[in-house]
């Protein structure tokens, strides 16, 4: 539930596959608690949270002991839930963010338009396919989860790079700060920030 000008919001989700709850909010500091099981999507996440000043909570179990997809898919849905409850109407947000990252020798491109839109553009170089025991094919799966359940229409691209680590680590935290600047209050903004006065319906 959006609590209101603290634009925060909890996020349940139990299955036969994870059970999961997540904590968020905007307005923050980079504060991290989390524990997914899967050691690299959690440096991942922190990366992401730090950068963008979120504070966020997330003890997640999954079936892990089959592989992270489960596990890394639903803590995307639910990531993009909570964005969107914290956010409630999208009233007075810049509601557009972009960050060009570096990280060593890859760059990183995001651009968020948070529009309740849903739509992933993600364009990265090919990478190996593990870092450490983490599945970099979930990558794709955890941002189009997001994109989808936080309305976001998002683009993420990363033209070059040589280390896989460094071409993730360059994505993430370009999303946290783009999703940062999007999701920020602008004082210019009076209300919704669309020429048709809505983003929910």
């Amino acid at each position: 539930m959006n609590s209101g000008p603290q634009r925060a919001s909890r996020i349940l989700r139990k299955t036969q596959e994870t059970d999961i709850e997540l904590d968020l909010r905007l307005d923050g500091s980079g504060k991290t608690d989390i524990t997914t099981g899967v050691p690299f999507f959690d440096h991942m996440l922190t990366l992401f949270t730090v950068h963008g000043f979120f504070d966020l909570t997330i003890k997640a179990v999954g079936d892990i002991e089959i592989d992270g997809h489960h596990t890394v898919e639903d803590i995307g849905i639910c990531l993009g839930q909570a964005f969107k409850e914290a956010l409630g109407d999208f009233s007075s947000i810049n509601r557009y963010g972009h960050c060009s990252l570096p990280m060593d020798e890859a760059l990183a491109r995001v651009t968020v338009d948070l529009s309740n839109r849903p739509y992933l553009h993600y364009d990265i170089m090919p990478l190996d396919q593990k870092v450490g025991t983490f599945d970099t094919a979930l990558a794709l799966e955890f941002f189009r989860a997001l994109s989808l359940h936080g309305g976001m229409t998002l683009h993420i691209e990363v033209p070059y790079g040589e280390n896989t680590h460094h071409v993730l680590e360059a994505a993430f935290k370009a999303l946290g700060r783009t999703l940062s600047q999007a999701s920020a209050i602008n004082s210019r903004v009076k209300g919704i920030l669309s020429s048709k006065g809505s983003l929910v319906d």
